[in-house]
């Protein structure tokens, strides 16, 4: 690692430990030659990742998406924003451990429907009728019904 001060890359960890949730590693730094400290950050490079939707445009992962359309289906559910965080984290984990630089939306949407019906079935419900479109009574009861046989 190259100094910021004297620009020599005869540098030293002196200090390492986890930050930012152990999502990124903070290295104390010092200089040999300058004696100078500094600090680094150390994080994993992620994938950029391009959702396929329904219609094949090409879009970039949004996690604010995900998000939004959990909460919708959460409202006014026993449900907190820990639980959110974590259930969308979660899908994230899923989705980026793929390694694939594209995935279509339906894959998305139907790995959070699996969270989702872990953590409450009515948010599951809801989510699941505007995800999958329900044009009558009939599928909605059917989609009812799956969740009551399990």
């Amino acid at each position: 690692m190259k100094c910021p001060f004297c620009s020599k890359d005869n540098t030293r960890v002196i200090d390492s430990r986890p930050a930012d949730d152990n999502n990124s590693i903070r290295r104390r730094r010092q200089c040999d030659d300058c004696q100078r400290r500094f600090t680094t950050y150390e994080k994993i490079e992620s994938i950029p990742l391009v959702v396929i939707k329904k219609d094949n445009n090409r879009e970039p992962y949004d996690r604010s998406k995900i998000e939004a359309g959990v909460f919708r289906s959460c409202h006014k559910r026993p449900i907190s924003i820990d639980q959110i965080t974590t259930l969308v984290d979660e899908v994230e984990n899923i989705i980026f451990s793929r390694e694939d630089k594209e995935i279509p939306s339906y894959i998305i949407g139907e790995i959070l429907m699996d969270k989702l019906k872990e953590l409450d079935a009515v948010a599951y419900v809801r989510f699941a009728s505007v995800y999958r479109e329900f044009k009558d009574v009939n599928t909605f009861m059917n989609e009812l019904k799956k969740i009551l046989d399990s």
